[in-house]
């Protein structure tokens, strides 16, 4: 690829100057006897001093290996240094998110000053999911109250760093043929937990949401307008919403492929014009809730519960595919989200901290192992190179790795792997 045009894209100067972001002090601060800050999720979310990420620290290719607690403070550790102070996770079946307030807690206890907060998910399928029988997607399963009534637990037990509750992921999409359930599953729960909240059996300022595809909160087919949505999205106390113009670089590619007014310029910039593409993407999706929810009379906040970029992929986004996949893009993708987002007042839960590559265990390569903003042995990926340069993880390891580049710091060597976009 011919890379002698390519323009200076000041990737650096945006992650520090949203890493300054994330060090603001906050307009309203509420200091507890034990001197640490108390900040609710209203003054958390959508605020730039509170950057957000998705968050798992599965180092293995199973989850039945559980992260340790000194593993997960070395996680918090590397991303509350690039400001990242509040985590979402997904789940309360395993001991990882219990682990992880542990962690927090402890961490807290310690310095008083160290702020990391939780958005904690309760997991939703329906019946037979995950099983070799035939998924019914109009009965919940039965597991979903032992997973709702641990999330209340541990809200309870650790409402200093539990900031939102969120009922299930992507649990009423229909693409996710494996377990999804229709609206008025997560709407009873939701009007459950707000049920608790109203009767002082959960704290007050915790806000209940679910977090699931654009689709699901009414901005893509009008199949999903129902009664139930409707009054999901009057019930919970903000939209937490997904978009991934990574995906519909293969399955709505038309914004991805080189538009023929742009063949001639360089591979990069080529690159570059597709980069804001899927950011004007991400808009039109976020817009398209926000539009159907203000259609309902409702105006409550919307944030992104979900977003990112992989940067390895043997199948549909890689070479014989979209040529969607690497760090380059990747980098770029997270510089433009976080621009507009922290300019917007949105929170944007980057999907995600690390590697974890019990995802797509039999293939190393596929995608879903490789949407980290540092590798599964704490490499950091080109989008973070510009922090490493800065010396703010001297001294920091994932289990006993420093923190260093990715293809050793060579940009030469790491700008080949980068392909623009198929032509229209």
């Amino acid at each position: 690829m011919n890379l002698t045009n390519m323009k200076s894209v000041c990737i650096g100067m945006a992650l520090l100057a949203a890493f300054s972001c994330g060090n603001k002090t906050t307009e309203k601060e509420t200091i507890n006897s034990t001197n640490q800050k108390i900040v609710t999720a209203k003054e958390i979310l959508g605020n730039p001093a509170y950057q957000a990420i998705s968050y798992e620290g599965y180092r293995a290719k199973s989850r039945d290996i559980q992260p340790s607690i000194d593993q997960l403070k070395e996680d918090m550790r590397i991303l509350s240094t690039m400001g990242i102070k509040i985590l979402r996770t997904y789940n309360v079946q395993y001991a990882h998110a219990s682990n992880l307030l542990k962690a927090i807690s402890e961490m807290k206890s310690e310095n008083p000053d160290f702020e990391m907060y939780v958005m904690l998910g309760a997991w939703i399928d329906c019946k037979n999911a995950w099983t070799d029988q035939e998924p019914d997607h109009d009965v919940e399963s039965e597991q979903n109250e032992g997973e709702i009534n641990r999330a209340v637990a541990l809200a309870n037990q650790y409402p200093d760093i539990v900031k939102v509750l969120a009922v299930g992921n992507e649990a009423m999409v229909k693409w996710a043929t494996s377990y999804y359930v229709q609206p008025s599953v997560i709407l009873k729960w939701v009007n459950y937990l707000q049920d608790l909240k109203a009767k002082g059996d959960l704290p007050k300022d915790l806000w209940i949401t679910s977090s699931d595809d654009f689709s699901s909160w009414g901005g893509g087919d009008p199949m999903y307008h129902t009664e139930d949505l409707a009054e999901l999205v009057k019930a919970v106390d903000y939209i937490s919403m997904h978009t991934y113009p990574y995906h519909n670089t293969h399955y709505n590619p038309d914004f991805w492929r080189v538009p023929l007014e742009e063949s001639k310029l360089s591979e990069i910039e080529k690159v570059d014009a597709a980069m804001f593409r899927s950011l004007d993407f991400a808009k039109a999706q976020y817009d398209s809730v926000t539009n159907y929810m203000k259609s309902l009379g409702v105006d409550k906040p919307v944030h992104i519960g979900e977003t990112g970029w992989a940067t390895i992929s043997d199948g549909l986004y890689g070479p014989d595919g979209s040529h969607a996949t690497d760090e380059y893009k990747q980098a770029r993708y997270y510089q433009l989200m976080r621009e507009w987002t922290n300019e917007a007042g949105i929170s944007c839960f980057f999907f995600e901290g690390f590697n974890e590559p019990w995802k797509d265990a039999g293939n190393p390569i596929g995608s879903e192992n490789h949407f980290g903003l540092f590798t599964e042995t704490g490499q950091a990926k080109f989008v973070m190179w510009d922090l490493v340069d800065q010396g703010i993880f001297e001294n920091m390891t994932r289990d006993g790795n420093p923190i260093v580049k990715t293809y050793n710091g060579d940009k030469e060597a790491l700008l080949k792997d980068v392909m623009a976009p198929p032509a229209k």
